[in-house]
């Protein structure tokens, strides 16, 4: 395993983090196995974790506390907030109210007294982004976390509140946490390159590309439409829709240069991400130690001028063949009336 220096924190992780995100009720419902595949990426060097407190509604997060304990001084601890938790209003979003009360549940969740890493896990442009760094770095002071960052943010949110901290004296973002795949390279144009101006380290997820890139999902072979990564988002695995038959095509491209160059596809895929100057770590997502171990196959894995020559004419530079996150979209684009004018607006005569 090789470990690189998360942006500016001083902090070393190793270049695999293990998510956590299928383990409990969305993947793999058994906890003790979920611990003991945990140990094992341990055990194989990883020492970075990452979880959220809406994976499986707080379940990750209980599965990581029983994991962690003995061993938490030796792992660098992630964790994120945002996304709705429970039935009522405020209890979402990244406003002082909500982090402040979700921050104690994490923290009893995981059986911990800090998180290294606290993340915000997408943007919400109905809270002024002072307020949400202005709480963050209270907590920093305070002990709870050793350091913040956020999660999927457009590059414009990066550099705005990069910018609001600097004006308001306020402490940074250190990280950010993105898609990123061989078939979703979109972040390749702004998002990487803005990180890399602020020093920021970037953890990437969905290295597979949902699955797409596992090996398991090929031209002319049925797709398990009931389980893993498939019962979560079947739009992505319909072969019959015209935006997936692009994917396919780009797979059986990306299996043949994954043969000539003497790994498996998963190799290949997990290696492109961490091969970008701006990337530190690469999250890994397993729900079985199967999962783990083909994937812990490629860690010594790096892809040389050739390899990656290929790769970018598979799939050019900047390049998403499907919008990779499914969960978030941004509201200029999904509100109505953000797109239009006013209705009674009416054109000079």
């Amino acid at each position: 395993m090789r470990y690189r220096a998360l942006g500016g924190t001083g902090i070393e992780v190793s270049t695999y983090c293990l998510g956590t995100m299928m383990f409990g009720a969305v993947g793999n419902p058994d906890h003790e196995d979920s611990v003991r595949i945990i140990h094992s990426a341990l055990d194989a060097g990883i020492n970075f974790v990452d979880t959220a407190d809406m994976y499986s509604a707080g379940e990750s997060e209980d599965i990581v506390g029983k994991a962690l304990k003995g061993r938490r001084d030796d792992v660098v601890l992630a964790t994120k907030v945002h996304f709705q938790m429970g039935e009522g209003r405020n209890r979402s979003g990244n406003s002082r109210r909500w982090i402040v009360k979700e921050v104690e549940n994490s923290l009893r969740r995981l059986q911990t007294d800090w998180i290294d890493l606290y993340q915000v896990h997408r943007p919400d442009h109905r809270t002024d982004i002072e307020e949400t760094l202005g709480v963050l770095g209270d907590l920093v002071r305070e002990g709870k976390i050793r350091a913040f960052g956020h999660s999927t943010f457009p590059a414009e949110d990066i550099v705005e509140a990069q910018h609001v901290a600097e004006r308001r004296g306020l402490q940074r973002f250190r990280t950010e946490q993105p898609p990123y795949s061989i078939l979703a390279r979109g972040i390749e144009s702004s998002v990487l390159p803005t990180a890399q101006r602020f020093g920021m380290g970037v953890l990437t997820w969905s290295p597979l590309a949902s699955g797409f890139l596992s090996g398991k999902v090929r031209q002319g072979r049925a797709v398990d439409m009931n389980s893993g990564r498939a019962k979560l988002t079947p739009g992505r695995f319909d072969p019959e829709l015209p935006q997936n038959q692009a994917k396919f095509a780009a797979v059986e491209e990306l299996a043949r240069l994954a043969e000539d160059i003497g790994c498996t596809l998963p190799e290949l895929a997990l290696a492109f991400p961490a091969a970008h100057p701006a990337v530190t770590s690469v999250i890994i997502g397993p729900r079985t130690q199967e999962q783990l171990d083909s994937a812990l196959k490629g860690a010594s894995l790096v892809l040389d001028d050739a390899a990656l020559d290929r790769i970018d004419a598979i799939v050019p530079p900047g390049t998403n063949l499907y919008h990779p996150d499914g969960a978030w979209q941004h509201p200029a684009l999904t509100d109505v009336a953000a797109r239009r004018r006013v209705t009674g607006e009416r054109a000079a005569a």
